[in-house]
């Protein structure tokens, strides 16, 4: 059982103005509402998006007439007269908004622009669609509680930005996808990090990725001008400098920690990175402190 009363007066209190990575949202009211009966013809300067959880009724926009019944979404656009007609009661979520334009992305500017001049007004069978999942994670549950309050406005910043998806024509979305390639390089970059005592063989990376030794080299010389095998050495001496200020391991003991074959080669490496070789770099280090 939903406690609407006490999500609509949580909600109208936590979430008042929204602020995302792409966006800034100046929230006007949100509802629950288990039973909400009929409206008279109006119209808003802001959007309004609703949710059926349950009943049937009708929506009127400019004319039009949609049917609603449970898991139905639609959205009143600014400026535009619409009506909630129903004879028995729905049961409803809703949440009026408007963007900050001052605070936004231009994309995501555009992307509400394009959809208040362009929405799909009504969309039916919805009640699996993530936004709806999205609008009941918000609701709080007798004996089950809620999400975390300070959980719920990331929540809700996602729920309206997924109103450009449920509404909003294909073309005018503004997702800003990573290349595939930059997020295979963060990884590769991340592998050999957190396992630099281990061989790091430029094959074994490559077939923990699932790609070509070949398209892993290139990764790392056209990604950040570097070769795999200077990344590696480049780490592994970052790495045994932190362990030399930050531990009291022994010279070899780092050396191991940080993947160099010997002491010896730790040491020559070490010393043409940091002109100096380990011992006088970590007693250098700290007796200036």
């Amino acid at each position: 059982m939903y406690l609407c009363k006490e999500t609509n007066a949580m909600l109208n209190e936590a979430v008042t103005v929204i602020h995302g990575p792409a966006a800034c949202f100046k929230i006007q009211y949100w509802g629950v509402n288990p039973c909400l009966f009929d409206n008279q013809p109006h119209k808003h300067s802001f959007f309004e998006v609703c949710y059926i959880i349950g009943g049937e009724g009708e929506y009127t926009e400019q004319g039009v007439l949609y049917p609603l019944r449970a898991g139905t979404h639609f959205i009143s656009r600014p400026g535009i007269t619409h009506q909630i007609r129903t004879q028995k009661g729905l049961f409803i979520m809703y949440v009026a908004f408007e963007l900050d334009e001052s605070q936004c992305d231009e994309s995501m500017r555009n992307a509400f622009n394009d959809l208040a001049e362009h929405a799909e007004v009504c969309l039916y069978d919805g009640d699996h669609h993530p936004t709806a999942l999205l609008w009941r994670s918000m609701l709080i549950r007798e004996g089950h509680g809620s999400l975390p309050i300070t959980a719920v406005p990331t929540l809700a910043y996602t729920l309206l930005v997924s109103f450009l998806s449920m509404f909003g024509r294909a073309g005018s979305q503004p997702f800003i996808q990573r290349k595939n390639t930059n997020v295979l390089l963060q990884r590769a970059k991340l592998y050999i990090r957190d396992n630099l005592a281990g061989p790091l063989q430029l094959g074994d990376v490559a077939a923990y990725l699932n790609v070509s030794e070949r398209h892993l080299s290139r990764l790392f010389s056209e990604g950040i001008h570097e070769t795999y095998t200077d990344f590696i050495r480049s780490e592994r001496i970052r790495q045994a400098a932190h362990l030399l200020l930050t531990s009291e391991l022994s010279i070899k003991e780092i050396a191991e920690a940080t993947g160099f074959s010997s002491v010896h080669y730790f040491t020559h490496t070490f010393t043409q990175e940091k002109r100096l070789p380990p011992g006088k770099f970590r007693k250098q280090e700290q007796t200036g402190r």
